[in-house]
């Protein structure tokens, strides 16, 4: 049997994709109260975070998988799940539907240590363990699996070859250090796939250079599966009223 990687968590992770009823929000009769109770949820969210108790931001979604992303760094799973249901009983949450969702842990793996360090140990990874989402523009949201059939079984490799193939495969994100920021939950028994992946980026296009370029590397060629992709635009907190308001007329 091959050694499992060590893995070290930090705070759990929910991506809450939405969809808006635009039918149903265009002719609701309680669209200020609705809109009131939003800004006054996303206050809240954003009094937690400045307190260290979490942290979260809103996205516009790009195509018709979903209008609007929810996205939450927690403690707890029960945290996750009280921001799930403080915006399920609002309003608003009733102009909407559950587009897709999906519930993860950041996760640092051995592969990562160096000379039997633990990365929990250094500072610089810390914000890794613990992510707040950057002020960057863009987010591109994927799941994915590590290949298990023949002789692409991940989970058959010897520890010191997944080692060297996730070395490679690191150069390759380190080339966009500073324009592409990654965060890396791990799934496995939480959700569908194994891993989820979260990049941040000023210039979405970067997401399409980083990933097209992996495609190359032996990890992703060999033995990576990958779920759907979601894109969009951060919103500003203040702005997050108008994700309702684009569409009325």
């Amino acid at each position: 049997m091959a050694e499992p990687a060590q893995t070290i968590e930090g705070w759990y992770a929910l991506h809450d994709f939405r969809s808006i009823d635009w039918n149903s929000w265009k002719t609701a009769d309680r669209q200020r109260q609705a809109l009131d109770e939003w800004s006054s949820l996303c206050a809240a969210w954003e009094a937690e975070a400045a307190a260290g108790e979490g942290s979260f931001a809103v996205y516009t979604i790009a195509g018709s998988k979903a209008d609007f992303l929810l996205l939450h760094f927690r403690p707890t799973l029960a945290d996750l799940i009280e921001c799930k249901a403080r915006f399920d009983s609002t309003t608003l949450a009733d102009h909407t539907a559950k587009a897709y969702s999906y519930v993860s842990i950041v996760e640092l793996s051995a592969y990562l240590a160096r000379g039997g360090a633990n990365p929990a140990d250094d500072p610089r990874l810390a914000a890794r363990l613990f992510p707040t989402p950057p002020e960057k523009g863009a987010v591109c949201f994927y799941p994915m699996n590590k290949r298990r059939s023949g002789n692409d079984n991940w989970y058959s490799l010897p520890m010191e070859e997944r080692q060297a193939l996730m070395a490679s495969h690191g150069q390759i994100g380190r080339k966009y250090a500073g324009v592409v920021t990654q965060v890396i939950t791990g799934s496995v028994g939480f959700d569908d796939w194994e891993w989820g992946v979260t990049l941040f980026a000023d210039d979405p296009l970067q997401f399409k250079k980083l990933i097209y370029e992996m495609r190359f590397d032996e990890v992703s060629a060999r033995f990576a599966e990958f779920g759907p992709f979601y894109v969009g635009q951060r919103v500003a907190p203040g702005g997050t009223a108008d994700l309702f308001t684009l569409r009325r007329a």
